[in-house]
């Protein structure tokens, strides 16, 4: 009489994947480079990226084409200027993400009317990706940074209060927001230390150590001064302006550490700071949120700017 096996019946159980060595905190190599993909995390990727330019596109027809200027000599320099046609009217700048390679400044004017119709200019800047730049973030920072200083100086021409100027950036933009929160103005750029006067970082990255161990290193080109100069962590003492930190509950769990690692280090250093959890969203999503005056980022930044109703 034959027995009747179920599959996998009298065979061995498959070997669990072998853990490799570890290479930060508990990961192993491949743990930490999909830690730091969020594709990996964000099933709906491509969905939520058709839908911002969409959005974008939908914001530049109802406000009109913005104006463009020039912040820099390269032609990549340039930023979008959305007016809401009130003089002495406070600025927000954006600084989009794209994993420091992807993404433009018309690609992410989805926040743009929801500013200006609530009495704010609206800025968003282009700037070089990183593997353009040759695998230098330094370059990405120093043209945010010059992107913020042509806007103290010259926010006034557009109606702009160069004394109520605030950056709120996503991702690989909220890094380059967090760098220029702990920015030497008056070194750096001849410029008063706290031109800026509050920041918003979404979903980003504030120590670039396990970023650097991770396969991000295959296309930037992390060194010694690099890490050091970039990872806003350390360089809290520059910090003058209050900050807003916000990540998704289901981001990678590198990006819900580096997220609540960094307020709590703003913290620790006394200095003002939010966190902001947006539960069941991702890494892409919780950004879209910036265009909602009730939503999770776009009511912290009226808050912010004090422009809530």
């Amino acid at each position: 009489m034959s027995v009747l096996q179920t599959p996998g019946q009298g065979q061995a159980a498959a070997a669990p994947p072998q853990k490799g060595p570890k290479v930060f905190l508990d990961y192993d190599q491949a743990e930490l480079d999909r830690a730091y993909d969020q594709a990996a995390y964000a099933a709906n990727i491509d969905q939520v990226r058709k839908r911002r330019i969409a959005n974008s596109k939908l914001a530049r027809t109802r406000l009109g084409e913005p104006d463009r200027s020039a912040y820099g000599p390269s032609d990549i320099e340039k930023l979008d200027i959305y007016g809401c046609g009130r003089a002495g009217a406070p600025i927000m700048m954006f600084i989009h993400g794209g994993a420091w390679k992807n993404g433009t400044a018309s690609e992410h004017a989805f926040a743009a009317e929801m500013f200006v119709r609530s009495g704010a200019h609206f800025v968003v800047p282009d700037f070089t990706g990183v593997e353009q730049a040759g695998g230098s973030l330094l370059t990405m920072a120093d043209q945010v940074r010059r992107a913020i200083a042509w806007v103290y100086a010259h926010g006034a021409n557009f109606g702009g209060d160069p004394k109520r100027l605030y950056v709120c950036g996503h991702s690989s933009g909220a890094h380059l927001t967090s760098c220029a929160l702990t920015t030497d103005w008056q070194a750096g750029y001849n410029m008063p230390p706290d031109i800026i006067k509050g920041g918003i970082c979404v979903s980003g990255m504030y120590d670039l150590k396990p970023v650097r161990l991770s396969a991000r290193s295959n296309y930037v080109t992390f060194d010694d001064k690099t890490e050091q100069e970039l990872s806003a962590m350390r360089r809290l003492d520059r910090l003058k302006a209050p900050v807003i930190v916000a990540h998704g509950s289901e981001e990678t769990p590198e990006f819900v550490r580096q997220n609540r690692d960094f307020a709590a280090a703003v913290k620790a250093a006394g200095k003002p700071v939010e966190l902001i959890l947006g539960e069941q969203y991702n890494h892409f999503e919780l950004i879209e949120t910036l265009a909602n005056p009730y939503g999770h980022i776009g009511r912290a930044a009226l808050r912010l700017m004090r422009l809530a109703r």
